[in-house]
């Protein structure tokens, strides 16, 4: 299994966030590039980059940092899954263009559909569509708006347009440590070909353990790094 470790930034800050709420934010360090040799050394081969600032503004707003931690992955042969405020097709052609090896539509998947299948299409193997849930039904903008689209419907969709990947996130418990949210997980995957990386919950190797067991592929981990409850070592171990 893959496991992909986050780095959330907000206003130039590594954060993480308990369950999407940018009021309930906990800053861990203000050199982000710091985290990228830090993984580097326990063996990272691929790294989740979210610009929540962006996210919340509806656009990237922090090209400094980002392109500065993309800079450095890149230097560490670190694969880089950028998200965040990709909401337009030029953003999203942007992301790519400073580096990304891949980027997450999440609103623009729900918002204009044609477009982010357009995206699937022009940059294959290079797009991956967040699904991010609650209750089974996506939420946008930040996670701020709870659509009626099913999670199910949505990351079929995606597989359709020709994305390489689905992000699911299961927003209650992301940022919490309190587990995964591993069957829900394991029944999207069985839904599609595609493979659906976990996000959410994550806090010990037993929770990768049990992710790995049930199907899972791909796993994007974050507090847990941060707060020592998972040693990078161990995180980026074959599972």
């Amino acid at each position: 299994m893959i496991v992909r470790p986050a780095i959330d930034l907000l206003e130039g800050r590594v954060v993480r966030l308990r369950k999407g709420d940018p009021d309930r934010a906990t800053v861990y360090d203000a050199d982000p590039r710091a985290w990228v040799a830090r993984f580097a050394r326990a063996g990272a081969q691929s790294l989740h980059l979210v610009d929540l600032s962006g996210a919340f503004a509806g656009a990237p707003v922090q090209r400094d940092a980002v392109v500065g931690v993309l800079a450095d992955a890149r230097r560490h042969g670190i694969a880089v899954q950028l998200a965040g405020g990709l909401r337009t097709p030029a953003a999203a052609e942007a992301a790519l263009a400073a580096g990304a090896d891949r980027i997450v539509l999440g609103t623009l998947a729900v918002e204009d559909p044609d477009a982010a299948a357009a995206l699937c299409r022009a940059h294959p193997g290079r797009v991956v569509v967040a699904v991010d849930a609650r209750d089974g039904f996506v939420a946008t903008r930040g996670w701020r708006t709870t659509t009626d689209l099913r999670a199910v419907d949505l990351a079929r969709r995606a597989e359709a347009w020709g994305a390489c990947a689905v992000l699911f996130t299961e927003i209650g418990r992301d940022g919490t440590g309190a587990g995964p949210a591993v069957a829900e997980t394991a029944a999207l995957q069985r839904a599609v070909a595609i493979p659906v990386i976990a996000s959410g919950g994550v806090g010990t190797l037993e929770h990768l353990r049990a992710l790995a067991a049930a199907g899972v592929r791909e796993v994007v981990v974050g507090r847990a790094l941060y707060e020592g409850t998972l040693a990078p070592e161990e995180a980026f171990a074959p599972c």
